[in-house]
């Protein structure tokens, strides 16, 4: 939940969260508590690469802009990292990032997880009507393409964008299938993407407000047995814990009956 809060500019007060850290240190020693004050130094160690970064192109103020948050592997929760082909704008500037950053700091290696990103993208509708959509890097790559074409079929869309299946199937169905937020279209109309579906943009597409955020959506929760799955490897780690508190209160009692020890 803090990597999520940190990522999406959701935390509502740093100090409090540094608050709450240095409480769970005090508790439970510096080893619980590194992995997060590594994710807050990357935080602040990420806006001061993309000042250095900006410093020394400022020829890139007038085009698209990037915010890149580097990430130290150890230090956050553990995600697959999953490539896309995001469109060309964005991959050269992407190169340009990972030149500069390479090249002031040596022996490390970035990878990019576009599953995480996010992008605000200026739309022009059918009559006029402009809009800024906030979405998700993998929708980005997909309306991208309708900058030149105005019709493009499932099968195209995914040798186009290399979205893994699942996630491009959320992701148009997001953007087609939800009222209100669909800026596009497809043929057949239906709940569900399938194969053979063709996409367009949707012209008549309006809405109230300038900026609109596009949800994705999201992926059906775990099942049954994943649950009992994760029930039971939480009481494989509790058993010492049990164990040692077991230890702790007998020695201290010497006697004591079953309900009281539990």
């Amino acid at each position: 939940h803090l990597s999520k809060r940190l990522l999406s500019g959701k935390s509502v007060c740093d100090d409090a969260e540094r608050s709450l850290i240095f409480k769970l240190k005090t508790e439970c020693g510096y080893q619980f508590t590194s992995k997060l004050e590594g994710m807050f130094t990357d935080m602040k160690t990420s806006q001061d690469t993309m000042q250095g970064f900006y410093a020394s192109h400022p020829e890139l103020e007038d085009g698209p802009t990037l915010t890149v948050q580097v990430l130290t592997t150890g230090s956050w929760p553990t995600q697959p990292s999953v490539t896309c082909n995001l469109p060309l704008e964005m991959s050269e500037l992407c190169e340009k990032f990972r030149s500069y950053y390479l090249g002031t700091h040596t022996g490390r290696r970035l990878s990019w997880q576009t599953n995480m990103g996010t992008a605000d993208i200026k739309a022009t509708f059918g009559k006029g009507q402009r809009h800024e959509l906030n979405v998700s890097t993998y929708q980005m790559c997909v309306l991208m393409l309708f900058n030149n074409a105005d019709r493009l079929n499932y099968k195209e869309i995914e040798q186009a964008a290399e979205i893994p299946a699942l996630d491009l199937k959320r992701c148009l169905q997001s953007m087609a299938c939800v009222k209100g937020k669909n800026v596009l279209r497809k043929e057949p109309m239906s709940k569900d993407i399938g194969e053979d579906d063709a996409f367009f943009v949707n012209d008549k597409f309006t809405s109230k407000l300038y900026k609109v955020k596009i949800g994705t959506v999201v992926a059906q929760k775990e099942s049954e047995p994943e649950k009992q799955e994760t029930r039971q490897r939480v009481e494989e780690d509790r058993k010492p814990q049990i164990e040692a508190a077991i230890v702790r209160i007998m020695k201290s009692r010497r006697t004591l009956d079953h309900n009281n020890v539990i």
